[in-house]
């Protein structure tokens, strides 16, 4: 019997032979995330949603604990949920929400589920992560929850005041459901709101509802009192707050003290600003910093101190979380800066480079900003500032990109010559290489490298960076006659020597420098025909003098005649700017006098 299967088998096999295995897919989807601890969604979501404390059972903490210990897989969840419900109803955010992450982490589908979500969103408003759970809580089955409402209240009083104050219809049968020592961080939040949107009185009708010496609220009604022009009552209410609140509360109601002299007349502008000055010494963080780095700015500029304005209004830029204010605050932090900064500005040239460099981030951005800069960097420049110049300039020479590098080397090369600091010229020059600069900017590079080496003392170096260089005679026989490298002089400068007749002063300092060079060599022929061809030049020239000595008699060229020589020559460089800057770089030097 088995041969016949095996038989017929054979037989439905060559008659339909198997199909080709399918080609392999060129990238397989993404697997989708596994439970390891299914089921328990399905059963969080058929649950109802109950509001006000009943939506949160505290289940002792050691008896949650207990339960998640001796569960087993199939309850596991269950009791991490009643583990996490009692964490939100005792304002353990931070608890609460890792014991949801990790639930979510072992059944994935719990991201699904109305109830999870807002277990989350709860946990992250008492964790001050406001934005995180207005996502969680805006989920369409919890838009009309009156527990969702309520804590979507609370999460957005300090985003969208207006907004959370809307919430308050759907959230009443949630707050009413708690007792009222539940209630107070709801009422807070919406006398926060009320405050926040201008509607001082509802603020002062919600906080009716809280106790008379409760410190928190009391800095409230003083806001409330202040906004309305109630300055007595609100200074009696600041000063309880201060007498009995926590250390973030006292320093509020002396922030409140300040607004208040401020809003009655009672506190100078100055006066005003050293007690803000001294709060923010011994409290630092939260929306009481906020206020009185936003209140201290405005008092700044309200005293015309650009350098206040941008102290305090940097620091609410770099560390503060101001949301629609933040291109505000940029935009008024780039004016006043650009204001400190402009040539009619009364303050001190060095001081206003220093604000640059502090601020330079607030500074505006695109073509305006560069502007600023090279405004800056013109006047630093031209005070011979030159050190300062250069560090602004680096500052771009390190963000540029490109061929962009190549003319900001040059710039930022150059002023540290001038400063007196030829290898930090060398350094951002070659710092700069690799890329393919027109040869007109390599030129010029090449040209900056060399005054830098020249200055190092690194001659033959200097030359041989000139070599690429067209047309350098001239800018070598600068670095030879510095050198007093007499021969090299000689044989670099004869082929540049002027044609005969009107010279330049340019043109008499090439013939005389070729002059020094023969007769310090002894050639009295080659001074002869320099005679020769330049004596007319020179004839009625203040230089003449200088020409017949050195051209005459070579027994007539002393060292105190050498010298005086020396002394008359022109002072314009054969080199033009690459001459000038030597000489800048040589003076710059220490102990050069």
């Amino acid at each position: 019997m088995s041969a016949l299967l095996l038989l017929a088998a054979a037989a439905v096999a060559a008659a339909h032979p198997a199909p080709p295995p399918a080609a392999e897919p060129a990238a397989k989807p993404a697997d989708l995330p596994r439970a390891r601890l299914p089921g328990f969604a399905a059963v969080l979501a058929d649950q109802p949603l109950p509001a006000g404390p009943a939506a949160w059972a505290a289940v002792p903490t050691r008896d949650a604990w207990a339960a998640v210990a001796a569960s087993a897989p199939d309850g596991r969840q269950e009791a991490r949920w009643a583990l996490a419900l009692g964490h939100v109803a005792r304002g353990r955010g931070a608890d609460a929400l890792g014991v949801l992450e990790v639930m979510g982490a072992d059944d994935p589908d719990l991201v699904l589920v109305p109830g999870w979500q807002r277990a989350r969103g709860a946990a992250l408003v008492l964790l001050g992560r406001a934005t995180d759970a207005l996502a969680a809580l805006h989920r369409p089955m919890l838009e009309r929850d009156a527990e969702s409402c309520l804590w979507r209240m609370r999460a957005g009083e300090g985003i969208d005041a207006r907004a959370a104050l809307a919430e308050l219809r759907c959230a009443a049968p949630a707050l009413d459901a708690r007792a009222p020592a539940q209630r107070r961080p709801f009422v807070l939040a919406a006398a926060r709101a009320a405050l926040a949107a201008g509607q001082a009185a509802a603020a002062q009708r919600w906080l009716g509802a809280l106790a008379d010496g409760d410190a928190a609220a009391n800095l409230l009604r003083a806001r409330a009192g202040l906004a309305l022009g109630q300055y007595q009552p609100a200074r009696l209410l600041f000063a309880r707050a201060n007498e009995t609140g926590s250390a973030e509360e006292r320093a509020d109601a002396t922030l409140g003290g300040v607004e208040l002299g401020l809003a009655s007349k009672t506190l100078a502008p100055g006066e005003a600003r050293r007690r803000l000055m001294l709060l923010q010494r011994h409290w630092r963080g939260g929306t009481v910093e906020r206020r009185a780095l936003v209140l201290a700015t405005d008092l700044s500029q309200s005293l015309h101190d650009d350098a206040g304005v941008l102290a305090t209004g940097a620091i609410l830029f770099r560390y503060f979380d101001l949301g629609n204010d933040t291109a505000s605050l940029a935009a008024r932090m780039a004016d006043v800066l650009a204001r400190a900064l402009a040539p009619t500005s009364r303050m001190p040239l060095p001081a206003a480079a220093g604000l640059y460099w502090e601020y330079r981030d607030l500074a505006p951005g695109g073509a305006a900003g560069v502007q600023l800069a090279e405004a800056l960097t013109g006047r630093l420049q031209a005070a011979g500032l030159y050190a300062r110049a250069a560090d602004l300039l680096q500052v771009r020479l390190d963000a540029a990109q490109d061929v962009e590098r190549g003319p900001l080397s040059v710039r930022v090369g150059s002023l540290r010559i001038l400063a007196g600091d030829p290898l930090a010229a060398i350094r951002a020059v070659r710092a700069s290489d690799g890329y393919p600069y027109p040869a007109a900017m390599q030129a010029e590079r090449a040209r900056v490298e060399a005054a830098a080496l020249d200055l190092t003392g690194r001659t033959a170096e200097a030359v041989a960076a000139l070599e690429d260089v067209p047309d350098s005679v001239d800018e070598r026989a600068e670095i030879y006659w510095r050198a007093q490298d007499w021969q090299h002089l000689v044989s670099v400068g004869e082929p540049a020597l002027p044609a005969p007749g009107r010279l330049s002063d340019v043109g008499q300092a090439v013939v005389l420098r070729h002059a020094v060079g023969l007769a310090m060599l002894g050639r009295e022929a080659e001074l002869g025909r320099l005679r020769a061809r330049y004596a007319a030049g020179f004839a009625r020239l203040p230089t003449a003098p200088t020409f017949a000595m050195l051209t005459g008699d070579p027994a007539a060229v002393t060292p105190a005649a050498l010298a005086r020589a020396m002394a008359a020559l022109p002072s314009a460089s054969p080199a033009g700017a690459f001459g000038d800057l030597l000489a800048g770089g040589a003076a710059a030097k220490p102990g050069a006098g």
